[in-house]
């Protein structure tokens, strides 16, 4: 299995003390079943609508209050759980991207979680964490073209020994280490506030597991829950 230890910065707890995370590796198998990822986000959207889960809307009130702790303005750029939820309530439905993309959005939709999912096979060093200094670099896309930009000066980021991989926490995901279905090698993270029950966390990792066995069988998976509150 290839082997992925996140990390989290201590300062991060001043943020959210209560945040903790399900890392979940993958060691990809062919795409055999794609159509499933369709089936799942077709039926979250239809959860989003008309039964969401008790304390959803709890806990993405929970991510836009501690996006403001670092300075983000979550209106403007929320969390990526409420960013799919909002397309959702407007359009009733949400297009599809890529069947592994597509799969993790749906775990999203459904349980109110931001869940990101990386090409690890791209990293340089391990996923980490951390607060930014403003010196990092993240490649993006302007206007079309490919642009390099740099994180605000105290601004949440996941990044690897090269570069910011995701800006604001969660809210968007750098070109260079995009997942699809081709990749080998895959890690996801779910990441969770105390407003979200830790059996609610569980099961959504359970949930993108089975999902990822149905779409690709003899597909292998490794799981850690990371963070400050991990019993």
């Amino acid at each position: 299995m290839f082997s992925v230890t996140p990390s989290i910065d201590p300062a991060i707890a001043d943020l959210a003390p209560g945040f903790r995370a399900l890392s979940i590796t993958v060691k990809a198998a062919p795409l055999a079943a794609p159509a499933i990822a369709d089936e799942w986000l077709a039926r979250a959207c239809e959860t989003v609508l008309a039964v969401p889960p008790a304390w959803a809307s709890a806990h993405l009130a929970d991510w836009a209050e501690t996006f403001t702790k670092f300075g983000a303005k979550p209106k403007r750029t929320p969390c990526s759980a409420e960013a799919l939820w909002k397309r959702v309530q407007r359009d009733g439905t949400l297009p599809g991207i890529d069947p592994v993309v597509d799969l993790y959005n749906a775990i999203s939709l459904r349980y109110a979680i931001p869940v990101g999912g990386e090409n690890i096979g791209a990293y340089v060093g391990q996923p980490r964490l951390v607060i930014a200094d403003g010196s990092e670099l993240f490649d993006t896309f302007k206007d079309g073209k490919a642009a390099l930009e740099s994180p605000d000066v105290g601004e949440v980021i996941w990044r690897d020994d090269q570069g910011v991989t995701c800006r604001r926490w969660n809210w968007r995901q750098g070109v260079r280490t995009r997942l699809n279905a081709e990749a080998a090698h895959m890690w996801f993270v779910l990441e969770s506030l105390p407003s979200m029950p830790y059996a609610a966390l569980l099961e959504a990792g359970d949930e993108l597991i089975r999902g990822l066995t149905l779409m690709m069988p003899g597909v292998q998976t490794d799981r850690q829950v990371i963070g400050f509150t991990v019993p």
